[in-house]
């Protein structure tokens, strides 16, 4: 694949041509195909879905469900009607939350996540189990930063009904081993949800192969446009799930005191869909079919890995996470500066990476020990001159706050 004929493929690049963008694990850039596709559905195809019986609207119906279609060949489902359209993780993995262990969750009974869950695949586990009386129970990582699988045997029992794992942490970018919890956490008569949100982007998913009872991901992440994500549910469980937003189109029939619930997946969409979400995630899709998500992932890892050698060779500069990279993401500080001040630092030299907690908390503060990280993402249109800009950046960074804290009286060094 020639990457300077793929980059010319965004716009984005053409109108910042000095940018380095490093911040792809919180939303990726979207190629001409995708934008021009939400131009054309609003220009042309501006019709809702499911409801009317005029020509367009079926049309445009045709090319929602399509999408649909697209999504379940794309993660390996043989059921178009696993996949539910949401408005990304958060809210897919709020559905289940709600929609199914609200109901089937006991005092007594557990829950396992792994302490590098992202506060989406978090939260909601926390406030059922403060609800519910329910026990959670967190996976703890290896020395190299690995979820510990010998833990993880341990913890999942006879009393563990679900297992909230991510494929890819956010912080770290190590893959789990996905397709083992899931036969641990099935053998023990538990059910797992994995949250994809950084695996989609990155990897092939095949859920035919890692078997997960629910699973979760953005389109915003993966090309697509912001506002719309898919939660897929294992078809044996679809009618075990009760949808909690109520409304338009997710009835079958309503009386004045009662209503039937429509058929899956039309039950858990109420009201208006965002169709040109849907209509710019199917091309975004089409998209990364096309370079394949093998290589995808093989020119990710190797950028990753680029990076993480760069960064691991400038003095004062600590990275976290293993020494053989997975993915694209690579996390680290700058002894004695402040994240924020090495990313305000990358951003007067247009590097754009985030700086903070990347909403994962207990991971950074518990087990990373330090208040925030430096993360950079790097997607498949990323380059080895991106990573050099960046190592340089940050190699001037040290030297300028070294110097500066050499020079500064002991009572004003921090």
């Amino acid at each position: 694949m020639n990457v300077k004929e793929i980059r010319q493929d965004f716009p984005i690049f053409k109108h910042r041509p000095r940018m380095v963008y490093l911040d792809n694990a919180a939303t990726t850039q979207k190629p001409k195909s995708v934008i021009q596709a939400l131009s054309h559905f609003y220009e042309y195809d501006n019709f809702n879905v499911h409801r009317s019986v005029y020509t367009p609207a079926q049309q445009t119906t045709e090319k929602y469900e399509h999408v649909r279609k697209q999504i379940a060949d794309f993660i390996g489902s043989r059921n178009p009607k696993s996949i539910i359209f949401t408005r990304g993780t958060t809210e897919s993995i709020n559905d289940i939350a709600i929609g199914y262990f609200q109901r089937n969750l006991s005092e007594g009974e557990e829950i396992s996540v792994s302490i590098m869950e992202h506060h989406s695949n978090l939260l909601p586990w926390q406030r059922l189990a403060n609800q519910t009386g329910a026990k959670l129970n967190y996976i703890p990582l290896t020395a190299n930063g690995h979820l510990d699988v010998k833990q993880a045997e341990q913890m999942i029992g006879p009393k563990t009904k679900l297992v909230a794992l991510t494929g890819v942490s956010n912080v770290l970018g190590v893959i789990n081993p996905i397709r083992e919890i899931c036969k641990l956490a099935h053998k023990n008569h538990a059910l797992l949800l994995l949250d994809a949100a950084q695996m989609a982007p990155e990897m092939p998913i095949n859920v035919q192969k890692i078997h997960p009872d629910f699973m979760a991901f953005s389109g915003h992440k993966m090309l697509g446009p912001t506002g719309i994500g898919v939660l897929y549910i294992n078809p044996k469980l679809l009618d075990k799930v009760t949808p909690w937003q109520l409304g338009g189109e997710m009835i079958q029939n309503v009386t004045t005191h009662n209503f039937t619930y429509a058929d899956v997946p039309q039950r858990f969409e109420a009201g208006t869909p965002n169709i040109a979400g849907v209509i710019g995630l199917g091309q975004a899709i089409k998209y990364l079919n096309h370079l394949t998500m093998p290589w995808i992932q093989k020119r990710c890892a190797d950028l990753g890995q680029y990076l993480y050698d760069q960064l691991s060779q400038v003095k004062r500069v600590i990275v976290y996470g293993p020494k053989h990279r997975q993915t694209g993401i690579v996390s680290f500080n700058v002894k004695g500066v402040h994240p924020h001040d090495v990313a305000t630092a990358l951003d007067l030299n247009q590097i754009y990476v985030r700086a903070g907690q990347h909403c994962a908390q207990p991971l950074v503060n518990d087990c990373l020990k330090t208040s925030a990280t430096v993360r950079a993402s790097l997607y498949f249109y990323n380059t080895k001159s991106d990573c050099d800009r960046l190592a340089t950046c940050v190699r001037k960074v040290v030297n300028f706050f070294h110097a500066a804290q050499r020079h500064l009286p002991k009572y004003d060094r921090g």
